[in-house]
């Protein structure tokens, strides 16, 4: 498996109508990716103007293809060349939501010393207690193997709350071929 994430800050003034419409149209066309588990078109409309997209595969050779070719040079036509954060998935839990309103994103460092097989037996339990939340659609445990820090998403049906720990994101639209 391979996750990543890739994030476009746009002016302030920007039409987030534009962004709404981008997803809905060009959505559709990851609902049935080869590889892919899903792919979130999400955004953040309030402090600072974000849409950033996170990627779950099942196949790294597809997100190898997809960074390579066709598709991805749509992205670099509309917004640039942009960073992509890449992470290790450590463990994939499916709830039982059937779709999603918002992204949340949690990171962490992995402390030198740390005991890694307890902090991950730990992480794996927190991942299955979200799954098991009517609310979750699917959560995501990875590992950062350049700067040693775990990331967690979380797929929720509900509206994105504020005080709900991590980062948050609206969904604009959810594509999940293999999930």
């Amino acid at each position: 498996m391979f996750a990543k994430q890739y994030s476009h800050r746009l002016p302030a003034d920007y039409d987030m109508a534009v962004i709404r419409r981008r997803a809905a149209q060009l959505g559709p066309l990851w609902d049935h990716a080869e590889g892919l588990l899903f792919k979130a078109f999400i955004a953040q409309e309030h402090a600072g103007k974000v849409y950033a997209s996170v990627y779950l595969w099942s196949d790294p050779l597809q997100a190898a293809d997809f960074l390579l070719g066709e598709r991805f040079q749509k992205v670099l036509d509309s917004f640039g060349r942009p960073y992509i954060e890449s992470w290790l998935p450590l463990d994939v839990q499916r709830g039982p939501a059937q779709t999603a309103l918002s992204l949340y994103r949690e990171e962490w460092a992995l402390e030198p010393g740390a005991d890694r097989a307890a902090i991950l037996a730990e992480e794996k339990s927190r991942n299955q207690q979200l799954a098991d939340s009517g609310d979750t659609f699917a959560v995501f445990l990875a590992l950062d193997v350049q700067a040693w820090r775990l990331v967690r998403i979380t797929l929720s049906a509900k509206a994105l709350q504020a005080d709900h720990p991590g980062t948050g994101y609206q969904v604009f639209y959810l594509a999940h071929p293999g999930i």
